[in-house]
């Protein structure tokens, strides 16, 4: 990762306070619905959460009956730490990794979700390519904050470590040219309380309406000039 001593020094302790707590449980409720959107009626036995930060997503999976066993891997302590202490009935595996080594033989599991990460990400296709190792399907989801208006992204974005940043096209360019199939992919908007917590109650609602209304009438507009999120299915080339 983006000079891996640094993105772990800055992760470390990043879940132990609790300050992102709400943030991640809604975070984490929104990129489950679009996993679920995005699988349709398929299903999967075995799923890892790569970068699983402090483990919501887990939790949701779990409560959701999703994946008959799941898996963890992440870099930060206090993430680990937060994650044993959810005791998720069905979490089968729990391992520390640096971001690139994931400890698990090849296809190991049906599922891999890499929700999120990308974008902090130094060497992108040497971790999706070891993803796509381990796992025979990846759902990769990504902030798309590559609009006309990048510099004041990059801006906001630099105190969560973001140091990639993509539109549709790149993101599918990348994965496509890190040896995946994808599927299917597809572009949505901020939950209204994610829209909320973000910019308060009022001015949360107004951009809500206003992002998830051009993106259904005037969608190629609409990723140029408002940040959104991308969600890709894919599973290696053949």
């Amino acid at each position: 990762m983006a000079g891996a001593d640094s993105i772990i020094a800055m992760y470390d302790n990043y879940y132990a306070d609790g300050k992102v707590d709400v943030k991640r449980e809604i975070s984490s409720k929104q990129s489950v619905s679009h996993l679920t959107a995005m699988v349709g009626a398929e299903t999967f036995n075995r799923i890892l959460d790569i970068g699983a930060g402090e483990g919501a997503v887990l939790d949701k999976l779990n409560k959701l009956k999703i994946g008959r066993t799941l898996g963890a891997v992440e870099i930060s302590n206090s993430g680990l730490t937060a994650i044993k202490a959810r005791n998720i009935p069905n979490l089968e595996h729990l391992d520390v990794f640096d971001g690139y080594h994931i400890p698990h033989p090849d296809g190991s599991f049906d599922l891999g979700l890499a929700l999120h990460v990308l974008e902090h990400v130094e060497h992108e296709r040497q971790f999706l390519a070891e993803a796509a190792r381990v796992c025979k399907k990846l759902y990769v989801e990504v902030p798309l904050e590559h609009t006309r208006h990048l510099d004041r992204a990059i801006r906001i974005s630099e105190q969560y470590g973001h140091i990639n940043f993509y539109t549709p096209l790149l993101l599918e360019n990348l994965l496509k040219t890190s040896g995946l199939k994808v599927e299917r992919l597809m572009v949505f908007a901020n939950d209204l309380a994610y829209e909320q917590l973000s910019g308060g109650r009022a001015k949360g609602w107004l951009k809500h309406k206003i992002r998830t209304g051009f993106l259904r009438f005037a969608p190629n507009t609409a990723v140029r000039n408002f940040a959104y999120i991308g969600g890709a299915l894919c599973s290696a080339a053949k």
